[in-house]
């Protein structure tokens, strides 16, 4: 099966899945709050499947078209309520009861990221530290004096845990006013303060791929040693020992392990120049790759694996099912208010546009997760689940919360908003919708076009 098939269907699954849950928010709130369900369909268009169930024979249905979905309540704008549901359609409740309704699809998402993050944390996690690798003269990081090797303790008051949540403290900081305050601890266990100043580039470096290139310094990573050899692989054959550093292949540098796939995966079957270093003597030895079947795709094969134990950069976190509880909430409300911080410095201007995706970049990002295994495409999932949340509470009318903004307007004035300023309402989050998606869209194609 071929990458682009694997991200299709992956995209779907995942799409699937959380208008699944986000539907459900609405249509067991409706039902909770009296309203008759008439319709819950994941995709629309056609229905493909129906299954007709209940006192009220709601219809559950999978249609043609799976990029989205949608709950149909009863609701006497639509047409005439039958006497024997008086009181159910849905703008017959109570305002409360409808904006509990429009406010529970964006919640499920947001709990449904909370289970994800209990599964995954419930079996530890592996987390690299906050390490600095190569600085580039005269970049940002080195005029602000980081050093390889450094540790980074905190940035600002945010004690600095994993690169995750370091990753997150640094662009906060930077797109708020271009200051990065890093607490540094250098290979001598030697604390100090530093501040990289970025200036007005800042918004120029949240562009996607820019951030630490910009910033002028790489994330510590281990480097490419050989922890165990695969029994008569190429590396073996070719005489490399385990504790010998990969330094290049073909002259390609390969800091990380990341590297040396990337440039051993298009040189299956080839004879390569590996420069590799053992007990701080540098080689170099010709190796014949060998090959192996990803998804349909011939890669190059070395036969090498990492050490087990990279304790100065790596570390395992592990929790108790409460604490992985408390540890799935706060990531989850941690990423909800990034995601709302990043999408108001895109409107002021203080983040690029060029990171919203469309959906073929969330494509691709859903194959590679799914190849990745299980636990990835579920972090994947709760990731884009808190993204579909957030966007559905801006105050655009088409979406949940511009529905919102209505019901409140309503209760102010006693009254629904006439047919007008609500036909005017839905053309203009139409609009907006229609924009957001053209950015989507270029930026996708931009991405492949490089």
């Amino acid at each position: 099966m071929g990458n682009a098939t694997i991200s299709l269907l992956a995209f779907i699954a995942a799409i699937s899945i959380l208008v699944a849950v986000h539907e459900f928010g609405h249509y067991i709130v409706g039902r909770w709050s009296g309203m008759k369900v008439l319709r819950f369909s994941i995709g629309f268009g056609k229905p493909l499947w129906t299954y007709v169930a209940g006192k009220d024979e709601t219809e559950y249905c999978i249609s043609t078209i799976p990029l989205g979905g949608y709950v149909r309540f009863l609701d006497s704008r639509e047409g005439p309520v039958d006497p024997a549901d008086e009181g159910r359609a849905f703008d017959h409740r109570p305002i409360p009861a409808r904006i509990a309704v429009l406010l529970a699809g964006p919640a499920f998402n947001f709990l449904f990221a909370v289970l994800a993050y209990w599964v995954l944390f419930g079996g530890g996690v592996m987390a690299l530290k906050p390490a600095v690798g190569d600085v580039t003269p005269d970049s940002y990081a080195d005029r602000a004096g980081l050093q390889y090797g450094d540790k980074i303790v905190a940035v600002g008051d945010v004690e600095a845990k994993d690169w995750e949540s370091t990753l997150v403290a640094i662009l906060d900081n930077m797109v708020a006013d271009g200051r990065v305050p890093l607490t540094l601890e250098d290979e001598g266990g030697r604390q100090r303060s530093a501040v990289i100043d970025v200036g007005d580039d800042r918004a120029r470096l949240t562009e996607p791929g820019l951030l630490f290139d910009g910033l002028g310094f790489e994330i510590g990573q281990p480097p490419v040693e050989i922890g165990a050899l695969s029994d008569g692989g190429a590396a073996e054959s070719a005489g490399l020992r385990v504790g010998d550093r990969i330094v290049s292949v073909d002259g390609q540098r390969t800091k990380t392990f990341n590297d040396l796939v990337s440039v051993v995966a298009t040189r299956a079957n080839q004879r390569v120049a590996i420069e590799y270093t053992r007990n701080d003597v540098t080689a170099t030895i010709d190796v014949v790759l060998g090959e192996q079947n990803v998804g349909g795709e011939k890669r190059g094969l070395l036969g090498i694996s990492l050490p087990q134990t990279t304790s100065d950069y790596y570390y395992r976190r592990t929790f108790t099912p409460l604490q992985s509880l408390h540890e799935a909430a706060t990531k989850t409300w941690t990423s909800t208010i990034f995601t709302v911080h990043m999408l108001g410095r895109m409107v002021t201007g203080d983040v690029s546009i060029k990171n919203i995706s469309g959906p073929i970049n969330i494509g691709q990002i859903a194959g590679e997760s799914a190849q990745r295994g299980a636990g990835y495409f579920l972090g994947f999932l709760a990731i884009v689940s808190i993204s579909l949340g957030v966007l559905n509470l801006l105050p655009i009318p088409i979406l949940d919360g511009g529905q919102i903004v209505y019901q409140v307007i309503e209760m102010i004035k006693g009254s629904p908003m006439t047919d007008r300023a609500q036909i005017l309402g839905q053309q203009v989050g139409i609009f907006a919708l229609l924009l957001l998606m053209s950015f989507a869209f270029y930026n996708d194609i931009a991405r492949i076009l490089g």
